[in-house]
């Protein structure tokens, strides 16, 4: 998703046009499978070597590393072409988590991907994210609801990231709008349970749709609650009003919502100083069961919808 503006502005951009090739994992391969800006996706399972004798043979000029790991040095090293590697300040973001000392600059991730491409003489076209729904993967709304809605992203890779249930819970039982929950098949639990205590305006449509319906329903609301994870990044790309809810991890390590509705809100929890815990949220300076996300209030998220909501 963060990578997309590099792909729009190189096709955009240049004369002529290049062809644009994109590796990534398979289970990652179709949420850009309907990007009209890249020619062929390849995808691996585990081992950028599944590809050695396909890339060999199609004699690429420029490989853009917007990854800079293992895998990624692999292929560069296999096939030797040009390369142009992201800066991911790793040793910044070890000093801003280790010990708190910012260096981080507020550049984000996607400006830095961006940065990759300058010697083509690229600029920044300041249209923020891209995400194509493919065709069929719609969801029509109105098998939830017929209102305007908020959605709200139950789900996150890591449990720093999380928004407690007791959290989610609260803030529908709170709010007087419709709500639907969204998230993959292991949150489909979670948001019947929400919906059933929280009353017949929270719909629970987590589990019920593969991400690029998802994606749907978060084009169609009218507020996007989410934690530091896909679906806001998703809603970024649809310039939605965000909330975006922020635990171990900080916008200051670079991955915030790029260019949501300049309305968005961001909302951390109060009062702590040791964060941001890790690069990922897989851990956090407050122990298991005081993570810094469980800090975030009921309240601050309650007004944070009722400010968007009417705008």
């Amino acid at each position: 998703m963060l990578t997309t503006p590099v792909f729009r502005v190189l096709k955009e951009q240049m004369d002529p046009a290049p062809e644009i090739h994109f590796l990534t994992k398979a289970a990652f391969g179709g949420l850009l499978s309907a990007n009209p800006h890249i020619d062929h996706i390849h995808t691996i399972d585990k081992a950028t070597a599944e590809l050695d004798k396909v890339f060999k043979e199609i004699h690429f000029d420029y490989i853009l590393d917007l990854h800079k790991n293992i895998r990624s040095a692999m292929v560069k090293r296999s096939l030797k072409a040009l390369d142009f590697t992201v800066d991911k300040r790793n040793w910044d973001k070890w000093l801003l988590v280790r010990f708190g000392k910012d260096r981080m600059n507020r550049l984000h991730i996607v400006d830095r991907y961006l940065e990759t491409v300058k010697l083509f003489g690229i600029e920044d076209d300041g249209k923020g994210l891209d995400y194509f729904i493919p065709e069929g993967e719609t969801v029509d709304a109105s098998q939830y609801t017929s209102k305007k809605y908020v959605a709200i992203a139950l789900g996150a890779a890591h449990v720093g990231k999380r928004m407690p249930e007791k959290l989610i819970r609260e803030a529908c039982l709170a709010l007087p709008f419709d709500i639907v929950l969204l998230g993959g098949k292991e949150d489909k639990d979670e948001g019947e349970r929400i919906a059933l205590a929280a009353g017949k305006h929270v719909y629970n449509a987590a589990g019920s749709h593969s991400i690029h319906g998802s994606a749907s329903l978060v084009q169609q609301a009218e507020v996007v609650i989410s934690a530091d994870t896909g679906l806001m990044h998703i809603a970024a790309a649809f310039s939605k009003k965000i909330i975006s809810v922020w635990g171990c991890t900080t916008p200051s390590l670079g991955m915030s919502a790029f260019r949501p509705d300049p309305a968005s809100i961001l909302i951390e929890p109060k009062g702590l100083d040791k964060r941001p815990c890790s690069k990922l949220g897989n851990k956090c300076k407050y122990g298991e069961k005081n993570r810094c996300i469980t800090h975030v209030q009921t309240a601050q998220l309650v007004s944070a919808v009722q400010t968007l909501f009417h705008l």
